[in-house]
């Protein structure tokens, strides 16, 4: 536990390493104040580098995000690719930022760190779409690259995002060996917000966005009929920086101009009009996109997130604006892709599809019934992005790879989520089904009654406890009554049924098992750093439960595939209630349940 006294010398701490005098002022403020626990909470611990990179609130403190936190994180990835990347200097590093409070400063200080390294350094002066730093990192053959943006995240955080040489998320071993390099080097080398404008090292990448919108119009298969299409799409940028971007887009498709939300289509880093600048929250999050579309006729309302890496959509059906989920999107984008696919003359039999592993499995069954190859990936496109490319070694085409939290990879210009490129595909592929006469929904009903009706629910249970989340987690593993006695002997004892029904799999990543493979290792990476247990049941229902890296959750995500949409949700119902019942118990924990 930490004394005042500690907390004093964490604060001189803080003020020799912090040249930023707004931040220096806060720390002085809170210790005049006397406001101990909060400087305890900013400066007791360190922000934590993962896969993710950085993400956390911009205030004042080793914990949060701030100039000198950003800077000693570059600086430790700049020694670490030093040691691990071949000709790092030479190839140097690609930086982007989006338009948040502190971003252009954060990535200015970031490019200072590499360049005092003498780094080479492709430095985006204006915002951008956050897949232009990965598509630029494999235009430049980079070393790295890092882009500064917490994507839908409220106002007042930011983030640090880093891509490896293959122009992928990272993924560990690399967390943690940045995480003990940025340890080795704390003390700020220079603290120069200009260096990256005049530094020979330095240089705007030109030409490759242009690059960008030549590749992505490679994916148009249908300019002619985007010309002459009268089907109208409203747009919401979310206050963020995709308008540009996605204008481009429709242009290099061939496609009429979009109908804009004025309100939110230039960047704004207060976020005005919404309370979370995520499109995934729901009509109220859409509520102006929907006013606009309704005020011009318009058939369909297209939204990026505010830093354009993903993707919601909304139709109007008989007078009411459905929302699509991530996984309906998935489907219909996945058989888009398959169509255009097999019409290009690539063999079904070398096209391959990837999905998280709590995404739908909707397009594991197309791939049943239709002959193609499909994987999971652990959640997040740095799984799915570098299990792409395992495949694409194999000489497999990847034809598309998603998400459930509306994130969709098309083509090969990125390994990552791109809500630009998904997008101008997507409207293509609606002006082809209204040329059918099929609104996107009927398409999706066409889908369902091929491969099945695909239901699916998702929420979770908030639990502040970490204790209880442990013992709700030692309890569906190791069994109701011997808990403690099968955890000593590593004796798995999984419930066999729930609401009744049969439990035909069980796979956990946390330990390492999976009753459906010959040796019961599961073939996903393992982690016993979080919980994930996946569940199937026999009534072709299948449920994950998981906790959250970030906040203080058990999350599930569940999905049963009926004969008819309205039996698939009755059951799954069921399961979903089971769930919260009788194997999370949430109310003898008193937790809450977001349903």
């Amino acid at each position: 536990m930490l004394e005042k006294s500690d907390i004093a010398a964490l604060v001189q701490e803080w003020l020799q390493l912090d040249q930023n005098d707004e931040t220096r002022t806060e720390i002085t403020a809170l210790l005049e104040q006397g406001s101990y626990d909060e400087l305890k909470k900013r400066l007791g611990t360190r922000i934590e580098f993962g896969t993710a990179g950085l993400r956390s609130k911009m205030e004042a403190g080793f914990s949060r995000m701030n100039d000198l936190t950003v800077l000693q994180t570059s600086q430790g990835l700049a020694k670490y690719l030093l040691k691990t990347v071949h000709d790092a200097k030479e190839r140097g590093v690609v930086i982007g930022h989006d338009h948040r409070h502190h971003s252009e400063n954060f990535a200015r200080l970031t490019a200072t760190a590499f360049i005092t390294q003498g780094f080479r350094v492709w430095y985006y002066h204006d915002y951008i779409h956050t897949p232009l730093v990965p598509y630029t990192v494999k235009q430049k053959k980079a070393a790295a690259g890092i882009m500064i943006t917490a994507s839908h995240n409220p106002k007042q955080d930011n983030g640090y995002k880093v891509y490896w040489e293959n122009a992928c998320q990272i993924i560990p071993p690399h967390d943690k060996g940045i995480a003990k390099t940025i340890l080795d080097n704390l003390t700020p080398w220079s603290w120069d917000y200009k260096l990256v404008d005049t530094s020979d090292l330095a240089a705007e990448p030109e030409g490759v966005i242009d690059n960008y919108f030549k590749d992505l119009a490679g994916l148009s298969r249908f300019r002619s009929d985007n010309e002459k299409s009268t089907l109208k799409f409203t747009y919401t940028a979310m206050h963020g920086v995709g308008a540009p971007f996605a204008k481009r887009a429709f242009e290099v498709f061939g496609l009429p101009p979009f109908i804009e939300v004025e309100e939110q289509i230039k960047p704004d880093p207060d976020f005005s009009t919404v309370e979370f600048p995520n499109p995934e929250e729901g009509k109220g999050s859409l509520s102006l996109g929907i006013q606009t579309a309704d005020r011009n006729n318009a058939h369909l309302i297209v939204a990026n997130d505010p830093d354009a890496d993903r993707l919601a959509i909304a139709e109007k059906i008989n007078g009411e604006w459905k929302l699509f989920t991530g996984n309906q999107i998935g489907a219909v984008l996945g058989a888009a892709c398959f169509e255009k696919a097999k019409a290009s003359g690539i063999p079904i039999d070398k096209i391959a599809m990837v999905a998280s592993t709590v995404s739908s499995k909707f397009l594991a069954r197309m791939a049943e019934v239709e002959g193609f190859r499909f994987e999971e990936a652990l959640t997040g496109f740095k799984w799915i992005g570098n299990k792409s490319m395992d495949l694409e070694n194999e000489g497999y085409h990847l034809a598309f790879a998603y998400e459930e939290a509306i994130g969709f990879t098309i083509g090969d210009l990125v390994k990552d989520k791109d809500g630009i490129s998904a997008l101008a595909f997507f409207a293509e592929w609606a002006v082809q089904l209204n040329n059918r006469g099929l609104t996107v929904n009927q398409y999706l009903e066409t889908l369902y009654a091929k491969y099945g009706y695909f239901v699916s629910e998702n929420s979770y249970f908030i639990c502040d406890d970490k204790q209880v989340i442990k013992t709700i987690f030692e309890r569906i593993r190791y069994g109701h009554e011997q808990t403690q006695e099968n955890l000593k002997s590593g004796t798995y004892a999984y419930p066999t049924q729930i609401a009744g029904i049969p439990i035909i799999g069980v796979r956990d990543l946390t330990v390492g098992y999976d009753s459906n493979t010959p040796d019961n290792k599961p073939t996903l990476p393992v982690s016993s750093s979080s919980e994930m247990i996946t569940f199937r049941l026999k009534n072709n229902a299948v449920f994950t439960i998981r906790t959250s890296g970030t906040e203080p959750k058990i999350k599930y995500y569940s999905e049963l595939r009926g004969e008819s949409e309205e039996q698939a949700r009755k059951d799954l119902s069921q399961v979903v209630q089971a769930i919260g019942d009788e194997l999370v118990e949430y109310q003898q924990y008193d937790l809450v349940w977001r349903r």
